[in-house]
């Protein structure tokens, strides 16, 4: 069995620890925990290893947050992915900080990485992991919040919070996203 987790990020230093690049965080800390180190390959820093003698695929799109899709879309075919074992990890202001939720499918709610994704790989139905950066942020200033450094607070918060969603990709792929969002999503 083949996995493809997609960590969604932006490249660039001026990106590394801000609120949008948690997806680039949590693919840094599974690949950490695994062994494994990262490649620049097209369109993506690429990683690979083994789980329970599953093949788990892991990239960080290097075309930037609005055109994540044209990486995912790529590596999908070219390691022969199907799209069920794909698993986007990505930043959600419609869910509170501190909030992890696996769901199967679901619209791209505004998320330009996840709409280029829709886009490209053939619409909703692929798995996503949902990091909750919550909505704090004045009427018409997202894109700066988006793209701002989490808090003194939410920062402390971040190693336990980074290393539950790596968790809940080891138990995506090990025994698939029923179980995982039955024992593992959090409020």
């Amino acid at each position: 069995m083949n996995y493809l987790i997609v960590g969604l990020g932006n490249i660039g230093k001026e990106y590394a620890d801000t609120r949008h690049n948690i997806g680039f965080m949590v693919a840094d800390e599974a690949a950490n925990q695994a062994g494994a180190t990262w490649s620049l390959m097209k369109l993506a820093y690429y990683t690979e290893f083994k789980l329970k003698g599953r093949n788990v695929y892991m990239i960080k799109p290097t075309t930037f947050m609005n055109l994540s899709g044209k990486a995912v879309n790529y590596w999908m075919q070219e390691l022969k992915v199907p799209i069920q074992n794909v698993l986007v990890v990505v930043d959600d202001l419609a869910i509170p900080f501190g909030s992890l939720r696996i769901k199967p499918k679901g619209s791209a709610a505004g998320h330009n990485g996840l709409r280029s994704i829709e886009a490209t790989c053939g619409g909703q139905n692929y798995p996503r992991l949902r990091f909750g950066i919550g909505d704090n942020f004045p009427k018409g200033r997202q894109v700066d919040y988006v793209l701002s450094p989490f808090d003194r607070d939410e920062q402390k918060e971040l190693p336990a919070l980074i290393d539950h969603a790596v968790k809940m990709i080891q138990s995506f792929v090990h025994i698939g996203i029923e179980l995982t969002m039955t024992n593992l999503n959090t409020k």
